[in-house]
């Protein structure tokens, strides 16, 4: 086994702020400003919850390969859970992981070694938690060779992890920029690889969460993933080049250029939400007058794919009723 990469405790003791750090870092809180300010523009925020979250999802499994595709998602139906594939599945588990540690952040503020296992055990499901056994090593897809290999005692991933935990939520060690600092935060997560799988999938719910908790973002939609999927190559690259270098400004500035890119996207993603429920809305309230109520367009909106349940649980009418509005819809077109 290669050897083992000795992770710094944080705060780290060089001054990651460079000019070209502190120069990107206004275009980037301007993204996440407008984000939130497009996102309360929706009048209700389950409409985006429920499609960027599992957009979030949907991407970030498949920068670990678990591929699935939008009708896979959609006819999959996570109350009950009948999914349609092994992988819709596993995109419902990281959307409710995401949306679970989004309450927690939201109720308590924090971000704690708890809420992360919780995350972890959501994605996976199951409770092994801390890795205990030695051995883990990141190799290359292609070549088998070992890369990286992380931190191998269960003392010692304990440790790193409480250093994390106080890291990210004692404001007093620190006064980076938040956006700075989750990228600090996600480096040191990965490297500290705490758990057997899910590693880079919690990571990457941690990064969106630590926006919410600084207040940076209302709602955890930022389309983070679609960006470190677009450019997995480097992502990898940058991570590792990193460690073995001890130079993070390049790693900080990539992070910010995703955190802008998708901030941007998610907002132009949303107003074209916000569009077509104004299209929608002006033709059922002129061709179905009877059925029409904003509570329909809220349903029709926060259901990618609808079906006769949801509009009678959201309008609180007779399943009767349901069927003939949505006949009523179809035949509208």
């Amino acid at each position: 086994m290669a050897k083992i990469h000795q992770i710094p405790t944080l705060p780290l003791k060089q001054d990651v702020e460079t000019k070209a750090v502190l120069k990107r870092l206004n275009a980037v809180r301007a993204a996440l400003a407008g984000l939130n300010g497009v996102a309360e523009s929706i009048p209700n925020e389950r409409i985006i919850l429920n499609t960027l979250s599992l957009q979030e999802a949907k991407d970030s499994s498949a920068i670990e390969n678990i591929v699935t595709t939008h009708d896979e998602l959609y006819t999959s139906d996570s109350i009950t859970r009948q999914f349609t594939s092994h992988a819709a599945k596993e995109v419902y588990n990281y959307a409710q992981a995401l949306l679970e540690g989004f309450n927690q952040v939201r109720n308590s503020g924090l971000i704690t070694t708890n809420h992360i296992l919780k995350l972890q055990a959501l994605l996976e499901e199951n409770e092994a938690g801390f890795r205990k056994v030695p051995g883990t090593a990141l190799k290359n897809d292609q070549t088998g060779e070992i890369v990286y290999t992380p931190p191998q005692e269960l003392d010692k991933i304990i440790e790193l992890m409480s250093n994390l935990e106080t890291f990210i939520n004692d404001e007093a060690l620190t006064d980076l920029d938040p956006v700075v600092k989750m990228a600090i935060i996600h480096h040191q997560f990965e490297s500290i690889h705490p758990f057997y799988d899910g590693n880079g999938r919690t990571g990457r719910i941690i990064n969106i969460l630590y926006l919410v908790k600084e207040n940076l973002l209302k709602l955890p939609i930022l389309y983070l993933s679609r960006y470190i999927n677009q450019n997995k190559s480097t992502y990898y690259l940058l991570l590792q080049q990193t460690r073995e270098t001890d130079n993070w400004e390049p790693w900080i500035l990539y992070m910010l250029d995703a955190v802008e890119e998708t901030a941007i996207q998610t907002s132009n993603i949303i107003r074209e939400i916000k569009r077509l429920m104004v299209i929608h809305k002006q033709k059922i309230r002129s061709e179905l007058p009877k059925i029409y109520s904003q509570d329909l367009i809220n349903s029709l909106f926060k259901h990618p794919y609808t079906k006769i349940e949801f509009i009678k649980d959201d309008l609180r009418i007779a399943r009767k009723t349901a069927g003939r509005y949505l006949d009523q819809l179809c035949e509208t077109g």
